[in-house]
């Protein structure tokens, strides 16, 4: 089976397993990652419990398209329009007022972090799930993120429902994407570069 076969199968399979309200771990287009259908308020809080992460601590949503934006977010200033759509690198912005999300994916002040995956089995799979997922880091809270699939901890793998079968060894470590949280202004900061 050539690869492109079996990222198709992953993706069919990966969507049952969302449909029907289960976790995995996944590759997404930074670092291995949990997730769940971001919709799904039982899943979303196995995922804060796989992570042993406290529920105030919000995460961040995958979306495969940047209109499906104005789906999730009151309002989006007009100069993140093109940071999305022209960044090189992956970039998860944090939005005021998160709107049509149920309230544990939503953060403490109203905020949702997004990002809008542009490729990769992520992309594939947000696409034809046509939702958004979840998506936080494949560790228990305050560990570090793996780079590699091999650092993540048993305690995640034996947590998830499902393990994405793609994985492959990378070029080298994954990083995080960058982290900008913006104001309805459209005043922006960077949290992580």
């Amino acid at each position: 089976m050539s690869r492109e076969e079996i990222i198709k199968a992953e993706v069919i399979k990966s969507i049952g397993i969302l449909k029907e309200g289960k976790t995995l771990l996944y590759p997404t287009d930074t670092i291995w990652g949990i997730g769940c259908d971001a919709m799904n308020s039982k899943a979303v809080e196995k995922v804060f419990a796989i992570k042993n992460r406290p529920p105030e601590k919000s995460m961040i949503i995958l979306i495969h398209d940047a209109g499906l934006l104005m789906k999730y977010v009151k309002e989006i200033p007009d100069p993140v329009w093109d940071l999305v759509t022209y960044s090189e690198r992956p970039l998860t912005v944090i939005y005021p007022g998160a709107i049509n999300l149920p309230a544990a994916v939503i953060a403490a002040d109203g905020s949702i972090a997004i990002r809008v995956v542009k490729e990769g089995f992520a992309h594939q799979l947000a696409s034809r799930l046509n939702r958004p997922l979840i998506s936080t880091s494949a560790n228990v809270s305050g560990a570090p993120s793996p780079q590699h699939f091999a650092d993540i901890a048993p305690e995640i793998l034996g947590g998830v429902d499902y393990v994405v079968a793609l994985q492959a060894a990378s070029d080298g470590p994954a990083r995080p994407s960058t982290i900008m949280q913006v104001e309805t202004n459209g005043k922006f900061k960077f949290i992580r570069r």
